[in-house]
């Protein structure tokens, strides 16, 4: 009458429901008794330092709508979109993730399958063909992905999300003036030009110029050309280059302060000593805390 409850009692809740899951942790553990000292077993294990979060998530306001652009008319109810940047490749550990994204965005409600699975599609964006990730797939389950158009692949199966890789630097540079352009190898002609014109009139516009300034520091030699080729280039170009470029260095300084403050929280002194003058193994953590955008 007098004993103590046990823990799994305790975590009862106010509602008095009972808290399964210490219980199975326990009685689990209690199974594995003559293995345990070779086993290292973490309860309720975290699986990232920081949240997970997706790229994009897009979602149909009504499911009756066929989308026009060539890349969404793919798109079902509820679309996931990832992104690697033009320095980054795409491997089998970044496709387990995004399907990873995929399960819990599905799961993660309040009814029963009150978003279908079938409703989900994936669509990656990277710089290069991920060919090792294509062939791992039609290897062992005999997926085979098809070109729709220049820049667009898309799987004949779904697995279990519909899956399709955008290429954008493959991409119809006429149909997809900014997405195929983000990248580091423009050119004046060819590049520089057509967004000038895109961007004219658009310069307080958050999208077009988010996008117009990563583009230029990425391309600050082609831009820099660019400006002196005709008088239109150079009242458009003539103050932003040199702004983006304070403004680079400033995004610099504080992502750096970021990284040192959050080595620091983790206990890791001497690594945040070291990243201070070494530019290599900042990329290293940048990389490793997320930060390389």
């Amino acid at each position: 009458m007098g004993r103590k409850k046990s823990a799994a009692a305790a975590a009862e809740s106010n509602a008095g429901r009972l808290q399964w899951h210490p219980a199975f942790s326990s009685a689990f553990q209690i199974e594995l008794a003559e293995d345990i000292e070779e086993l290292l077993i973490n309860v309720e294990y975290q699986l990232t330092r920081k949240p997970l979060i997706m790229d994009v998530l897009v979602i149909k306001k009504a499911d009756s709508y066929k989308c026009r652009n060539k890349i969404a008319e793919f798109f079902r109810g509820h679309n996931i979109i990832e992104y690697k940047n033009p320095q980054e490749s795409y491997g089998i550990n970044d496709l387990c993730r995004t399907f990873a994204y995929a399960g819990i965005y599905q799961s993660n409600t309040e009814r029963e399958a009150e978003i279908d699975p079938a409703d989900i599609t994936i669509t990656v964006v990277c710089g290069k063909l991920p060919r090792k990730v294509i062939h791992k797939l039609k290897e062992m389950y005999g997926i085979v992905f098809h070109m729709c158009e220049p820049g667009i692949y898309r799987a004949d199966q779904n697995m279990p999300f519909p899956l399709q890789f955008i290429i954008n630097t493959g991409l119809d540079p006429e149909k997809f003036k900014w997405l195929s352009r983000l990248r580091c190898n423009l050119t004046v002609e060819a590049d520089v030009k057509v967004l000038a014109n895109e961007y004219r009139g658009k310069e307080k516009n958050l999208l077009y110029e988010t996008a117009m300034d990563v583009i230029m520091r990425a391309n600050k030699g082609v831009y820099r050309e660019a400006k002196g080729m005709c008088q239109a280039l150079r009242e458009l170009f003539a103050e932003e280059l040199e702004e983006r470029e304070n403004k680079g260095v400033e995004q610099g300084e504080s992502k750096l302060g970021m990284l040192i403050s959050q080595l620091f929280a983790d206990g890791r002194i001497g690594d945040a000593r070291q990243a201070a003058s070494d530019e290599k193994l900042r990329k290293k953590y940048y990389q490793e805390y997320g930060m390389m955008n």
